[in-house]
């Protein structure tokens, strides 16, 4: 959506990966801050359950494309992993985060692969999403099928 608006706007190349790029920042901002608000809101279960985290992401992969939403998808849980380790509480847990990353990535880009359709028909974001969440689900299953026996869940 976000490469439609410039390109409408005429804006030079350098220009559109800098805007990518502080919007992208942005969102992985709101996927750091998104869950550390719920469980403290909610506590453990609650970010278990509602998985504030995916939003952002797939908010990125919508705006940016999929080669944006993918870059959104790997580094926002590593980023989240990297600040609250500081503190001693790192979130997701490290047998969690490549499982994580490999989900999130997913949702970034193939939601991104939609988001011309979502930007001429705002009702394909729907589909896009439903999509999106059942390719990372099973992404995410795949993984922890091969490697149950290295990392279980």
């Amino acid at each position: 959506m976000i490469e439609q608006v410039l390109s409408r706007h005429n804006v030079a190349p350098r220009v559109k990966i800098t805007v990518k790029t502080l919007i992208s920042l942005g969102i992985i901002a709101l996927a750091v801050i998104l869950p550390q608000l719920v469980h403290l809101a909610l506590g453990a279960p609650g970010g278990m359950q509602w998985l504030p985290m995916y939003l952002p992401v797939l908010l990125g992969g919508c705006l940016l494309g999929w080669k944006w939403g993918l870059g959104v998808g790997i580094l926002s849980p590593v980023i989240s992993y990297a600040i609250t380790s500081l503190g001693g509480n790192p979130m997701p847990a490290a047998i969690r985060l490549l499982y994580m990353i490999a989900e999130l990535a997913v949702f970034g880009a193939i939601l991104g692969l939609f988001s011309r359709s979502i930007a001429k028909n705002s009702w394909m974001a729907f589909p896009a999403v439903l999509l999106a969440q059942v390719a990372g689900r099973l992404v995410f299953l795949t993984i922890a099928a091969i490697f149950q026996s290295v990392s279980p869940l």
